[in-house]
């Protein structure tokens, strides 16, 4: 299967990474279940999008990124499988060199460029399975859907709209022999 996978909140954890260095830099203290809205600036009155979307902007950040626990090695079991595996990313085009480097491909060393696609339409990429936080990008796409939950989709209705919700990497990996048995 051609497997696209999400970067951040699906392989690794932008979510803490980025409320951390907001509230180091703006002394706040919002918590990583007090986000409940895609927009993470919402539970911090008083500082502009700006300031909250432009932390994960300056340089240096990518490296306080961590994975997922369990992505590196669901990622490199379902490439020894024989799966082909494309990380599909909205990053920022300011962003995607630090991106690559200091997190993809340090923690994923088995991936290269030329199994990256940036964009921010991800309905237009052809395969067969995309796991995803964003619903957004989940609707609409020609692809059976996975959706990682994040705090952000806690309470949209998966099933609903079609879509398989998981809540780790071991539970992706169950999906995906599941989802090969019936292709």
């Amino acid at each position: 299967m051609r497997i696209l996978v999400d970067m951040d909140d699906t392989i690794e954890q932008l979510l803490k990474a980025w409320l951390d260095a907001v509230n180091k830099k703006y002394g706040r203290s919002v918590a990583y279940d007090d986000i409940r809205e895609w927009d993470i600036s919402l539970p911090y009155p008083g500082l502009t999008k700006e300031q909250v979307y432009g932390t994960a902007l300056e340089p240096g950040f990518w490296k306080n990124v961590e994975p997922m626990p369990g992505a590196p090695e669901a990622l490199k079991k379902l490439m020894d499988d024989g799966h082909e595996v494309l990380i599909v990313t909205a990053t920022p085009y300011m962003s995607v060199q630090e991106k690559m480097e200091d997190l993809l491909f340090k923690w994923f060393p088995f991936l290269s460029w030329d199994q990256v696609i940036i964009t921010f339409r991800k309905q237009l990429i052809k395969g067969d399975v995309l796991i995803d936080d964003g619903v957004h990008n989940l609707e609409g796409g020609d692809y059976k859907k996975i959706l990682m939950t994040a705090p952000h989709n806690r309470n949209y209705d998966a099933e609903a709209h079609g879509m398989i919700r998981v809540h780790n990497w071991d539970e992706i990996l169950q999906v995906i022999e599941r989802l090969k048995t019936e292709m």
